[in-house]
């Protein structure tokens, strides 16, 4: 048994778009007969790029997140599909079946992800097949991999030890997307945005000079995360989990600690943080 997939590391992702293209590319206006009809000019992405806007001024954050069918082992489109319409290969790609699901507009429904889209025209639901047209013809990789400049893409065999897909899931910190869900998708991510805590520190007595080398630590919910000041007096924890409460303590020799609690309700920007010298 295979359980081809892909591994998508959204800290590489650039937003070139390139994979977007490249499926639209591929699948518009052409028919692959039973792994999937045309795909129209209009409402469908079956690779998706969003785009995620993190912070706000003078701290933004923009990331982007690719986002195709993402081949749940737990697939609620399978479900509810009817006659087989949705069905599992054995090298585990989730297939809509183009002549089966026909009217079948509770399989689109369905997905809670919504990568699954419904042709009004075909009367067909539709989705990204990670090319499975393509591999029984031979080829290694889906479109949108080949065209990843980034390399944020990877696809192979997470069951094949040797493969490159499972030796990154075995070595990076991987997750699925909405985990809450409970879908088991096989499509691994890296790097998901979430909360970010950062700001600036300034020593009182010494305005106008950075205040860079400060220690600088988090910690709460069982995270303990520590860091210097850059030479801008800036410092910034990234990957924290939402609605979590946290303290940040900043220690400089000859100034008084300050401590300070933050709740990652959103994303926050301390702003200048001043520290008073002994006297």
């Amino acid at each position: 048994m295979a359980r081809l997939s892909l591994l998508i590391d959204v800290t590489k992702c650039s937003g070139c778009h390139n994979c977007f293209l490249a499926c639209r590319d591929e699948y518009y206006g052409n028919d692959y007969g039973s792994y999937s009809a045309p795909q129209p000019l209009d409402g469908q992405f079956w690779m998706q790029v969003k785009e995620i806007e993190r912070g706000c001024y003078p701290k933004p954050k923009v990331d982007y997140l690719p986002l195709p069918c993402l081949h749940c082992e737990e697939a609620p489109c399978l479900t509810v599909a009817l006659d087989e319409a949705v069905y599992r290969r054995d090298d585990g790609i989730v297939m809509i079946d183009p002549q089966k699901a026909k009217g079948q507009k509770a399989i689109a429904n369905a997905c809670p992800y919504r990568v699954i889209f419904w042709n009004a025209e075909l009367e067909l639901p539709q989705k990204c097949t990670l090319c499975a047209h393509r591999l029984d013809q031979g080829d290694k990789e889906p479109r949108c991999v080949e065209a990843c400049p980034t390399g944020a893409l990877v696809f192979g065999d997470l069951d094949d030890p040797d493969s490159e897909i499972a030796k990154l899931a075995a070595t990076l910190q991987t997750e699925a997307l909405h985990p809450e869900y409970n879908t088991s998708p096989l499509v691994k991510y890296v790097g998901i945005p979430k909360r970010f805590v950062a700001g600036e520190v300034i020593r009182r007595d010494v305005p106008g000079e950075c205040a860079e080398g400060v220690r600088v630590t988090l910690e709460g919910e069982g995270v303990k995360l520590e860091t210097r000041t850059d030479n801008y007096g800036d410092f910034e924890f990234d990957g924290l989990e939402k609605n979590k409460d946290f303290r940040v303590s900043i220690e400089c020799d000859g100034y008084a600690s300050m401590i300070i609690e933050v709740f990652t309700h959103t994303d926050i920007d301390l702003g200048g943080i001043v520290l008073e010298p002994f006297s």
